[in-house]
């Protein structure tokens, strides 16, 4: 099987760090700058579809707070993307104690989303970045990728939960969740925990395009409540999450 291409330089340490530690934190402007060599563009009209979302029906906490869309796609070793038939996102029990064990369908990405030139190049980003930092005895000839808008939203006076489940591990074989954009939030701190479910780093996403890397079979991570800084006003928190699994 051929070679991922490597990984755009300005994730050169993010990549290091994923070997290293498990988990890296790449900055706005090194992923913004990573997604533009991948072909991305157009980054206010992607962001701007984070504001047709629907409500996610399937929160056992009884919560309406969360709002998301979901597709799910074939990288393959040769670069080709190809988007799968609409279908449940589905997580055991094992994995998410609060909303796992069913079939959950959601709204599909648009059309417009799955086709724009930044969510393309989040997934050849993912998968370069990703792929040599698989075992090359594990490395499948396509990834199942699976991609999630999220939008998190804080009413006044409670809060809006990112992890509902709290901290967690997804199922899957690499995680990245990047950040869209924060309207008049506080909070929202990402945790990074080993398996031993002790903290080993932390940080905020707190400029648009901050984004979490995660290998889920070394660490766990969670988020904590989003409340309004102003409680006069609209708060909401939204991100990307992209996962990828063989087979």
């Amino acid at each position: 099987m051929p070679d991922a291409r490597p990984p755009s330089p300005p994730l050169a340490a993010a990549g290091s760090a994923l070997i290293r530690d498990g988990f890296a934190f790449a900055r706005a402007d090194e992923m913004r700058t990573a997604l533009v060599e991948a072909g991305g563009r157009d980054w206010e009209g992607f962001a701007a579809s984070w504001n047709d979302l629907g409500l996610d029906r399937y929160m056992a906490d009884g919560g309406r707070y969360r709002r998301r869309r979901h597709a799910a796609f074939a990288l393959a070793a040769d670069g080709t993307i190809t988007r799968k038939p609409h279908q449940p996102h589905y997580q055991s029990r094992d994995y998410n104690a609060l909303n796992g064990g069913v079939e959950r369908w959601f709204a599909p990405v648009t059309d417009a989303v799955g086709t724009h030139p930044m969510t393309l190049a989040v997934l050849r980003m993912a998968h370069d970045l990703f792929t040599p930092r698989t075992p090359p005895e594990l490395r499948p000839s396509s990834w199942h990728a699976e991609l999630h808008q999220f939008r998190i939203e804080a009413e006044p006076g409670g809060e809006g939960r990112p992890t509902p489940e709290g901290m967690h591990r997804d199922g899957v074989d690499w995680v990245l969740v990047m950040l869209i954009g924060r309207i008049n939030v506080r909070s929202g701190l990402t945790t990074i925990h080993d398996l031993r479910r002790r903290e080993i780093g932390h940080f905020t996403l707190a400029e648009p395009g901050d984004t979490a890397l995660v290998d889920d079979f070394r660490v766990y991570h969670g988020v904590t409540a989003i409340h309004p800084l102003d409680p006069a006003l609209p708060a909401h928190r939204d991100v990307l999450v992209l996962t990828l699994r063989r087979g």
